[in-house]
C-alpha cells in the first residue's frame, strides 16, 4: 500500500516515519521524501490510527490525488535543488513533467490555483533559502554556491537573492554572523 506524506521533507523525517510504522508493526517496502510503500493493506481504523499518530509528529497523511501530486512536485524541487550539482541540462517543466508523468500545464495550474504562486517561484524561494542555509554553514565561497546551483553567474545569484530576501548575500551572511554572541560576551542583564 502506497501513502503520501505531507511535510517529509528530509532524512531526518525519512527516519522519524520509519520508527513511527515501525511502532505500528507495519513492515516498509520502500520509503522516499513524501512517500511510503508498506507490505500491509490498512483498513479504516488503522488508517485513522497512523494519521493520529502522524499528526503529531507533524506530518500529515494524504489521500486527495491532487495534494499528492502537488507534494511530489514540492519534494522533486527539493531533490532538484539539493543534489542537481549543476549536472541538469532539462529545463524545470522537462524535468517535473518527465517524473510526475502528468503534462507540464495541467501541473502547473494544478500547482498554482492550491499553492498561490508558480512553481517557478516556488523553486526559485526553495532555492535562496538553500543559499540561506548554505551562507550560514559558511563551508562554500558565493562562486562555488552559484555553480552548485546552477546560476549562470555570482551576479545573477546575487541580484536574485536580494530580490527575494531584500538583502545582499554578504549582508545577509554579516547579519547572520552578528545574531549570536560568544559566551563571555553577554552582559549580565540583572
Amino acid at each position: 500500500m502506497k501513502l503520501a506524506i505531507k511535510n517529509m521533507v528530509c532524512n531526518r523525517c525519512i527516519m522519524v516515519v520509519e520508527n513511527e510504522l515501525a511502532k505500528l508493526n507495519l513492515h516498509i517496502k520502500h520509503i522516499s521524501l513524501g512517500q511510503v510503500e508498506i507490505e500491509e493493506t490498512l483498513n479504516r481504523e488503522q488508517s485513522a490510527q497512523l494519521a493520529e499518530s502522524f499528526s503529531a509528529l507533524g506530518f500529515e497523511l494524504i489521500d486527495d490525488k491532487r495534494t499528492v501530486l502537488i507534494e511530489q512536485v514540492k519534494h522533486l524541487v527539493l531533490d532538484l535543488i539539493r543534489n542537481q550539482n549543476n549536472n541538469t541540462n532539462l529545463n524545470l517543466s522537462e524535468i517535473i513533467s518527465n517524473q510526475i508523468y502528468h503534462d507540464y500545464n495541467y501541473i502547473s495550474n494544478l500547482f498554482s490555483d492550491v499553492e498561490g504562486m508558480t512553481i517557478e517561484k516556488y523553486f526559485i524561494s526553495q532555492k535562496i533559502e538553500y543559499v540561506k542555509e548554505l551562507l550560514v554553514y559558511d563551508e562554500l565561497t558565493l562562486s562555488e554556491i552559484a555553480y552548485q546551483l546552477n546560476y549562470s553567474s555570482v551576479a545573477y545569484l546575487s541580484n536574485q537573492f536580494k530580490k527575494v530576501t531584500g538583502l545582499t548575500p554578504s549582508h545577509f551572511k554579516h547579519i547572520k554572523e552578528n545574531k549570536r554572541k560568544p559566551l563571555d560576551k553577554i552582559q549580565d542583564a540583572g
